[in-house]
């Protein structure tokens, strides 16, 4: 079975991002989860791990189990990076090559295909800045699991709440599945 990370962002719909590496788990995928900073502040690290059954990585500079440093050796591993939930820094950073953490250094390492799952306020959503970055990350072949409608963690709704995590699911199994994917 394929393996794949799962990048998880600072956001509330970080928890769905639990479900998800719960489902992908036992579907029998090998899922390793890679947490930003801003992450560990929604959703804790024993969470995926209990789930996947493996450690999850956070430290760019983890070289003591990472000779060749996190984000070569875990690139070099997995076959789809799938990024639940995308926040719109997390996007930002990725549309224009920046890389200060682990997540963000392994999308420019990582050579397979990448799956985004945006979430954020429907103001966020809406900003020409966000559009283009998401326009870039397209044109540089990412797949994205388009977020819906509904009720926003800000107490409103509108679109911008991210996808299901079947929905997510089946976009990464469409994504692994297409001709020329790996695993």
């Amino acid at each position: 079975m394929p393996e794949i990370l799962l990048g998880v962002c600072g956001g509330v719909a970080a928890y769905k991002s639990a479900y998800l590496a719960s489902r992908l788990a036992q579907a029998g995928h090998g899922v390793s989860v890679v947490m930003t900073p801003a992450a560990e502040k929604f959703i804790g690290a024993a969470t995926f791990s209990a789930l996947t059954g493996r450690p999850v990585h956070a430290d760019s500079f983890d070289l003591s189990s990472h000779p060749l440093g996190p984000h070569i050796e875990l690139a070099r591993r997995a076959d789809l990076l799938a990024v639940v939930p995308a926040t719109a820094d997390a996007m930002a950073k990725a549309a224009n090559g920046l890389a200060d953490d682990l997540l963000s250094t392994l999308l420019l390492a990582f050579e397979g295909p990448v799956v985004y799952a945006p979430a954020m306020n429907s103001q966020m959503w809406a900003k020409p800045a966000t559009q283009r970055n998401l326009a870039q990350l397209r044109e540089d072949g990412a797949v994205i699991a388009a977020p819906g409608e509904g009720w926003l963690s800000c107490r409103e709704s509108g679109p911008g709440r991210m996808a299901e995590p079947e929905e997510i699911a089946r976009v990464i199994h469409e994504v692994l599945a297409s001709p020329g994917a790996p695993g």
